[in-house]
């Protein structure tokens, strides 16, 4: 009952931005970014309540500029200014609105060096580490003095993430690594676990980012597990690449650029897997409530009125499924980490006695 009210309530959040945005100008026609909702912005947006633009960093030549603000950069800086930007972003009485600006040298047009700028998607990703470090320190704390190891856990946190973190010990890292190396991998696999899961549960809170919606995110986790496959992987492990044992010499050859290609496939199946169920999802929620906002351009709005319980039910509907594949998807990547890493450390040398 609990998630119901709650999906109810970002359903109604979400149609006030509806409502607002169509109201914005008569620049923007009535049209909702879609595409803006999801990808990653130089602001915090609270609408219809405001937006908190984040500081801009730029390195260029040697030094670093720093700006409180998008906006205070393209006004004030004497160094950039904006080329384009992306968005429903306008002018208005001489003001910039905030936006995801692409910022380039004033002299000459030309992009600056790096731009370290703090992003939306930045801010939710420190979220969810620091979330991470709030609740598993302390829990550790008390395993150390005894609560949870010597006698029974205490208290609904305790009960609820022991049950989560023996599920990946047990059903995860042992059954996919195997006895030997499974203690060694576990930390690694709780912290990719929970990590992804704050994240895509972050996108589903009002006015909260999916940092998983980005696939320069997603890169990040899916190059760890790679790393963590490859450095720590058994000489048979390169032995099945390089040399593919039991089979004739041309073979052999034939078989080195496909599993060449394997390791490759491999990390770039979990960056695009996770990215896109999590980036589909609110463009999913958008595009159906959306369809309110259509039927008012093409039947009125009295048939908008009609038909909006339809698609604000099916919306809400839509939420609860992105619930559970935010979870789905923490657990899929986590699943596939730990038997990419299994496939690696596991010595197959008794196998070719047999």
């Amino acid at each position: 009952m609990k998630f119901f009210l709650i999906g109810i309530l970002y359903t109604l959040l979400l149609l006030t931005g509806f409502v607002n945005e169509s109201k914005a100008g008569e620049a923007e026609e009535n049209r909702v970014d879609l595409i803006g909702k999801v990808v990653d912005h130089y602001y915090l947006d609270f609408k219809p309540a405001g937006t908190i633009e984040l500081p801009r960093i730029i390195y260029d030549r040697g030094s670093f500029h720093f700006y409180a603000s998008t906006t205070r950069l393209i006004n004030k800086s004497e160094h950039f200014t904006d080329a384009h930007y992306f968005g429903s972003t306008d002018m208005q009485e001489g003001n910039l609105k905030p936006s995801s600006y692409i910022i380039v040298r004033t002299e000459d047009g030309t992009a600056p060096q790096l731009d370290l700028s703090i992003t939306s998607h930045l801010v939710f990703f420190w979220l969810a580490g620091a979330l991470v470090f709030i609740i598993f320190i302390p829990l550790s704390r008390k395993y150390q003095a005894g609560t949870g190891s010597e006698t029974e856990p205490k208290g609904a946190l305790q009960n609820m993430f022991e049950v989560l973190v023996l599920f990946i010990r047990d059903e995860i890292a042992l059954q996919n690594i195997g006895p030997k190396k499974y203690l060694f991998f576990t930390p690694y696999l709780l912290t990719v676990f929970f990590f992804i899961l704050f994240m895509n549960f972050f996108g589903l809170m009002p006015w909260g980012v999916s940092s998983t919606a980005d696939i320069s995110v997603t890169a990040v986790l899916a190059l760890f597990t790679f790393l963590a496959t490859q450095i720590f992987a058994s000489k048979d492990h390169w032995k099945h690449i390089f040399w593919f044992p039991g089979v004739p010499v041309p073979i052999k050859f034939m078989l080195m650029p496909v599993e060449l290609m394997g390791l490759l496939t491999k990390p770039f199946a979990l960056c695009i897997r996770l990215f896109a169920n999590m980036a589909s999802g609110k463009i999913l929620i958008f595009s159906i409530l959306g369809t309110i906002f259509i039927f008012s351009d093409l039947f009125g709005p009295g048939v908008a009125y009609g038909t909006s319980w339809i698609w604000v039910l099916l919306t809400l509907f839509v939420y609860l499924i992105k619930a559970l594949v935010s979870f789905i998807q923490a657990y899929v990547f986590t699943i596939l980490s730990a038997l990419f890493i299994g496939l690696a450390v596991a010595d197959h040398s008794e196998e070719h006695a047999h």
